[in-house]
């Protein structure tokens, strides 16, 4: 069997990819590969399930563009395949007075990306949305929801298969190669022939893109481990919706926030750490390979030497309960540590570039053969369908 269209790596984006494609060109014959025994096993699954309003990205960015467009479009997939989901809004709280300027500029972002009635509140507003929270100042952003983004995973899957898609589970990729304008990718199941290759492989999206390129990429994808506490049932009144603090805007991660999750619960985190293996969810999980190269790597040294200070504090939290309590603490106060029981991990695949810098955008790149998708976290699943309309554009450029 040759396919006109392989992709490679069963999470949200390359799931997403193939359902857009089928819907423009429902004649192509398209295969994914997932080397798990199930679909959506790591990024996707270990998500926190916030629907992302796009409040936090640049103006005109691909994140800020693919995640309006996309969380409408989530919605909508979510009301036709009967997903549960909710709108709950979120309040996002400054905490400090030096704060301020940083809340303003979120709010000045989220203006210009169109978030309709984000607005500032006042602190007695802002009790009556979450009253167990503190602060100096505060905006209500009513757009962010929540969902279980492993249904939402699982759902594309059915409709990939329905319409006419195959997918693969159990075929890690192991070698690529292109002869006579075909790609021949070798898996650990069998041979598999493509006219082009579209790379949603997350984790190991560096990886497999090295395997279609004869010079060395630019990129290398950086393991970061966000590691949740959860609340205690008889303590999950404290949390409402959802709490997020200003993010420190030099360092691409949000800060320990708290989110109602769809499933139930509450989760109080992330910090954010180095992985010392690409899926390394827990500490003791260590692959001395992986977390050398990331050593190695020119970029992470420099990302290292900047935020030494930062990364200390996201790895001292990681092994003080009492530290990262009182972080979430300038949240909600009246949060203790025998409020916290250990909750999950997830992994964040970050792209970094040889000079140091950590990719903020979503990055999508191509070669004669392949579509890589490079970096795509968060807010990646909200923008799913977005993201897969974006790479199927460009994918079928190349069948016209």
């Amino acid at each position: 069997m040759i396919y006109d269209i392989a992709i490679i790596g069963g999470g949200i984006v390359g799931l997403a990819t193939a359902l857009k494609i089928q819907k423009a060109r429902p004649d192509l014959k398209i295969g994914l590969l997932e080397k798990e025994d199930q679909l959506a096993k790591h990024q996707t699954g270990n998500n926190s399930g916030v629907i992302h309003s796009g409040l936090y990205y640049k103006p005109g960015s691909l994140k800020a563009t693919n995640c309006i467009g996309g969380y409408h479009e989530l919605i909508q997939f979510c009301e036709e395949e009967k997903i549960p989901f909710e709108i709950t809004g979120k309040v996002v709280v400054a905490t400090r007075e030096a704060q301020k300027p940083l809340l303003n500029n979120l709010y000045e972002r989220g203006i210009q990306n169109g978030l309709e009635g984000t607005r500032y509140i006042s602190i007695d507003e802002l009790k009556e949305f979450e009253p167990h929270c503190a602060g100096v100042a505060a905006l209500h952003v009513p757009q962010t929801g929540i969902v279980d983004y492993y249904k939402v995973a699982l759902a594309y899957g059915r409709k990939i298969i329905q319409n006419g898609g195959e997918i693969f589970l159990n075929h890690k990729v192991l070698e690529i190669k292109e002869q006579n304008g075909l790609t021949y990718i070798e898996t650990s199941k069998k041979q598999i022939q493509s006219k082009l290759v579209i790379n949603c492989a997350g984790l190991y999206s560096d990886k497999i893109a090295q395997l279609t390129e004869k010079t060395p990429i630019d990129v290398r994808i950086i393991p970061f481990r966000g590691e949740y506490f959860k609340l205690k049932k008889d303590r999950e009144f404290l949390v409402k919706n959802l709490i997020y603090p200003v993010p420190d805007p030099n360092f691409p991660f949000l800060g320990v926030h708290f989110t109602r999750m769809m499933k139930g619960g509450v989760e109080a985190g992330p910090n954010a750490v180095l992985a010392f293996r690409r899926e390394g969810y827990k500490k003791s999980q260590i692959n001395m390979r992986e977390l050398s190269e990331s050593l190695a790597w020119p970029g992470f040294q420099k990302v290292a030497a900047k935020y030494w200070q930062t990364g200390f504090g996201e790895m001292y939290r990681s092994f003080s309960k009492a530290a990262f309590t009182k972080a979430l603490q300038e949240l909600i106060p009246e949060i203790e540590q025998s409020d916290l029981v250990e909750g999950g991990a997830g992994v964040r695949a970050q792209a970094c570039d040889r000079d140091g810098g950590l990719l903020d955008d979503f990055s999508i790149r191509e070669s004669p053969h392949a579509i890589h998708v490079l970096n795509a976290p968060s807010p990646a699943a909200t923008s799913s369908l977005a993201i897969g309309g974006t790479v199927a554009e460009l994918a079928l450029k190349r069948f016209n």
